[in-house]
């Protein structure tokens, strides 16, 4: 596992429109730095890189067989870097690409934090805690993230921390997006199992303009570091795949503008996934858009 980075370092975000995190805008402003950091990955990332295809392998770190809270839906396909349908993808031995945490991570890196904030450790994310009773609509999601050691040899790492953050169905992000500045739902921290897993009950994200439907994480060294401005060992993002979106996305009234949104990007495209799409990120999912779906990534750190 690399050195950690510490919180109070991080420079902060300017600001930003409040209804989205501005992909194409401010995503561009850290592309570099994210090439910096696959640099990072040395002979063997690159070498597994170059192992993947678009073929029925779809090998990547960022994606692993489904583990346990499945709906026991029928399995929806991965996809390329097209965002078109392919096999199964399978988990490599290599780190999950650093990314932007945007600009509304709501971890005091860029205003408000909620992470010290009593009750946001949680599995359950779909409702605000604190003051407020307000619990966010959308098709459900069960997110199951593995954290791997690659100073172990890429074994489980237990006893970890991540804090899984996203936009609600309508584009918003709580804390920071117009009509939801006093919400704080779809935000919460999980410790790692024996396993390295940390499992999230939340409701699927909508797609807005300018990027690829997604959720940011942060794992951290423990559930003390994450709640405490701790170290952040590493800070990514995990794509959802094609054919869940459209199927998602269907709902138009739950889900206003986000069909739009996903017909007019592609993980290619997408200014955070772009350079390699999304192969180390995207999540392995089950279910379908009436009784829910369980989204699964493997990450190594």
């Amino acid at each position: 596992m690399p050195p950690a980075t510490n919180r109070p370092h991080r420079e902060p975000e300017p600001p930003v429109h409040p209804d989205h995190d501005r992909g194409l805008e401010f995503d561009v402003r850290t592309l570099v730095a994210r090439r910096s950091a696959l640099g990072l990955l040395g002979g063997a990332g690159l070498a597994a890189l170059a192992g993947c295809t678009d073929g029925s392998s779809g090998a990547g770190a960022g994606s692993s067989a489904a583990t346990s809270g499945s709906t026991g839906a029928s399995v929806s396909p991965s996809v390329t870097a097209s965002g078109t349908a392919s096999g199964a993808a399978s988990a490599v031995d290599t780190q999950v690409p650093a990314e932007t945490a945007g600009p509304f991570p709501g971890d005091g890196s860029n205003g408000q934090d909620v992470l010290d904030d009593t009750g946001i450790v949680r599995t359950d994310l779909r409702s605000s805690i604190g003051t407020s009773t307000t619990t966010a609509t959308g098709v459900p999601l069960t997110v199951n993230l593995t954290v791997l050691d690659s100073a172990a040899g890429y074994g489980a790492m237990p006893g970890a921390a991540v804090y899984v953050w996203h936009c609600d169905a309508q584009g918003r992000y709580s804390m920071y997006s117009s009509g939801v500045e006093d919400e704080n739902y779809l935000r919460g921290v999980q410790p790692t199992d024996a396993s390295g897993t940390a499992t999230f009950t939340t409701v699927f994200p909508g797609c807005y303009p300018g990027r690829w439907p997604h959720i940011h994480f942060e794992v951290y060294r423990s559930t003390a570091e994450a709640t405490s401005a701790g170290q952040i060992v590493r800070t990514s993002q995990l794509a959802l795949p094609a054919a869940a979106c459209e199927a998602v996305y269907g709902d138009t009234a739950t889900y206003p503008g986000s069909a739009d949104a996903l017909s007019d990007t592609s993980l290619t495209q997408d200014m955070v996934f772009g350079d390699d799409g999304g192969i180390h990120q995207l999540a392995t999912v089950t279910g379908d858009a009436s009784s829910g779906y369980v989204a699964n990534l493997t990450v190594g750190v």
